[in-house]
């Protein structure tokens, strides 16, 4: 059973050492690839204001944090399913986290081309697919923990 699972009827447990600091890893990261995505564009008007070459310096300096949290998820993500049982997990939870990785990969090469364009529109299309699909790749995990 997932450490994160209740059953009804049963006794809530803490979850082990082991899978608890897995947890945490995973969701420290999260907390950086999908939460850092919301505060660097709810920054950038002020970063705009302090110049022209600002959000460029931001952008490098904010990657330096992004791309480790990313690796850090997805290493994560693939310890998360190989200590559960998931030879006995539903279609529909396979199926569900089939769709997940799938965004996990469509977030990280969305963000990705964002960091790479060079017209705004590309900025903005990139951008906003990274950070919708980063937030899917959240919903779809908590709905995976049960």
């Amino acid at each position: 059973m997932h450490p994160l699972t209740v059953v009804t009827g049963t006794v809530p447990t803490l979850t082990s050492g082991l899978d608890g600091f897995r947890l945490i890893l995973h969701l420290l990261a999260a907390t950086i690839w999908v939460g850092g995505q919301f505060t660097v564009a709810g920054l950038l008007p002020t970063i705009r204001s302090l110049g022209d070459d600002a959000p460029k310096k931001v952008a490098r300096a904010f990657g330096r944090l992004l791309w480790p949290a990313y690796g850090v998820l997805v290493l994560t993500g693939f310890w998360n399913i190989s200590a559960l049982e998931v030879k006995h997990a539903s279609s529909a939870w396979n199926a569900v986290l089939g769709i997940k990785m799938t965004v996990v990969l469509i977030a990280g090469v969305a963000v990705f081309l964002h960091q790479r364009s060079k017209s705004k529109v590309g900025l903005a299309v990139w951008g906003a697919i990274g950070a919708l699909a980063s937030v899917v790749a959240l919903c779809l995990g908590v709905f995976l923990a049960g």
